[in-house]
């Protein structure tokens, strides 16, 4: 094995928790995300040395998970819809449905109404507030200025603050 395979195999070690969880909250499927992290990871290791050179590897592949997420939903955008907040059922005698009790029924609310936003908007929204990037470091891995994702940001809130609120007052 080379320095460089070897070099690539610590990164995906160190990397993959994190770029599942993130893949996870651009998509909300398990099996989806490790999808676009297998393919992301794969496009990393075809480029490895560009991406060795980048001033952030780490953020280099997360732009690489990003793009991948958002050719999947361009690729199935008639295959299936986002998931509609307003008319998701919580039937507890439905046992393929989650719990509807405590933190799991906020965090299945909190999910739907992610899934929801536009993809800007959810990847915004995932990188700042659910990784605790910087404003300079999402600007910097969407390609965009830090006023798109100040404006992305504040418009991804409002509206995940509004589907949560009419959604909690149907429960």
């Amino acid at each position: 094995m080379s320095a460089a395979e070897e070099q690539f195999r610590q990164f995906v070690r160190s990397r993959a928790a994190p770029l599942h969880r993130t893949a996870y909250l651009l998509c909300g499927d398990w099996h989806l995300a490790d999808d676009l992290v297998q393919e992301a990871l794969a496009k990393t290791f075809r480029h490895w040395r560009r991406v060795q050179l980048a001033d952030s590897p780490d953020a280099y592949v997360r732009r690489i998970l990003i793009n991948e997420a958002n050719r999947h939903f361009k690729r199935n955008r008639h295959a299936a819809t986002p998931v509609d907040v307003q008319t998701r059922s919580h039937d507890p005698a439905d046992p393929s449905q989650p719990d509807a009790s405590g933190g799991l029924a906020r965090r299945d609310l909190l999910l739907a109404a992610l899934l929801a936003l536009p993809e800007r908007q959810r990847a915004t929204v995932v990188l700042r507030h659910l990784e605790g990037m910087t404003e300079a470091e999402t600007a910097a891995i969407l390609g965009c200025s830090e006023g798109t994702v100040k404006s992305q940001t504040f418009r991804a809130l409002h509206t995940l603050n509004d589907l949560i609120t009419r959604q909690e007052s149907t429960l």
